[in-house]
């Protein structure tokens, strides 16, 4: 379908830009991840934006690509894997030029956010978080956070909000503590969360699974930053936050399944499931066989 961006719009006479994958209708807080191909070659002028936008690479042929930003023109062969950083801007706009059939993934990362982040989990004034412009990298790290979440946009967003909060987390970091003039030490916790802390948290989840259980209001609970809570979190269970609460709501699951006055829709429901479907791609991951199976066993 024909892209009607927020961050770029079609050059006149110009091949317009293709979308073929888009977050926004996930509604992921802080960062919107797009999918984006050109069948042929073309060029678009970004808008001035006031958030930050790293592109990655995914066409397997190499192509020239061309970026003009400001006074500044960058020029070279794209490759697979190739990383682009155009940092938040209020004067300035890119300008994209490219030879031949080009596809790439497109994070747009909200500059309160990053700011917010950069105070919390790094001490690091706002004031001072100017992230590096950037024309072709190459950074596995990073390479490997875009897929994770172009995988998951291509699932439908399956894995749920809290997975692509802890990534957005992730991706913020990484481009502070790489990409910025500071370059900031990270200061990481050495232990796990406290039993009463633990406790309280499972507590909060145990009672909030028929809901959208966000990331901050788990970090909330500890008075950590999201990123801090996350790594805590996982030393204490040796898993995410989010592979605890899919754990705890297929266990749900399986004792709702005991009761045959519910049915499977009222059941994902209560388990904090999107729908049927989505009961069924975990339960099948977790359990190894459908609600429907499981429930004819008991």
């Amino acid at each position: 379908m024909k892209r009607t961006p927020t961050s770029a719009q079609a050059i006149p006479s110009s091949e317009s830009q293709l979308l073929t994958l888009s977050s926004t209708q996930y509604n992921w807080e802080n960062l919107v991840v797009e999918q984006c191909h050109h069948p042929a070659s073309g060029q678009y002028k970004a808008l001035n934006s006031d958030e930050h936008i790293v592109y990655l690479g995914l066409v397997a042929r190499p192509i020239t690509l061309t970026r003009i930003r400001g006074e500044r023109v960058n020029q070279g062969i794209w490759k697979k894997g190739d990383i682009a950083i155009a940092p938040a801007s209020d004067s300035l706009s890119d300008h994209w030029k490219w030879e031949g059939e080009d596809k790439y993934v497109e994070m747009r990362l909200a500059t309160t956010f990053v700011e917010k982040v950069a105070l919390e989990a790094l001490n690091l004034d706002s004031n001072r978080v100017d992230l590096d412009d950037k024309f072709r990298e190459r950074d596995p790290q990073l390479e490997q956070i875009g897929m994770m979440l172009l995988s998951e946009l291509q699932n439908g967003g399956i894995a749920g909000k809290l997975y692509v909060e802890s990534l957005t987390n992730v991706l913020a970091i990484h481009l502070l503590r790489n990409y910025t003039t500071t370059q900031p030490t990270l200061i990481l916790p050495g232990d796990g969360l406290p039993s009463y802390q633990m406790k309280q948290i499972m507590e909060f989840i145990d009672s909030s699974l028929d809901q959208e259980i966000k990331l901050s209001d788990l970090a909330e609970l500890s008075g950590m930053s999201q990123f801090h809570f996350s790594r805590c979190f996982k030393q204490t269970l040796n898993m995410s936050p989010h592979q605890y609460i899919i754990q705890q709501r297929v266990e749900r699951a399986k004792q709702l399944l005991n009761s045959k006055d519910l049915t499977l829709s009222e059941i994902a429901l209560q388990c904090g499931f999107s729908s049927q479907s989505h009961l069924g791609e975990w339960f099948r991951k977790t359990v190894g066989v459908t609600p429907k199976a499981y429930r004819k066993m008991q």
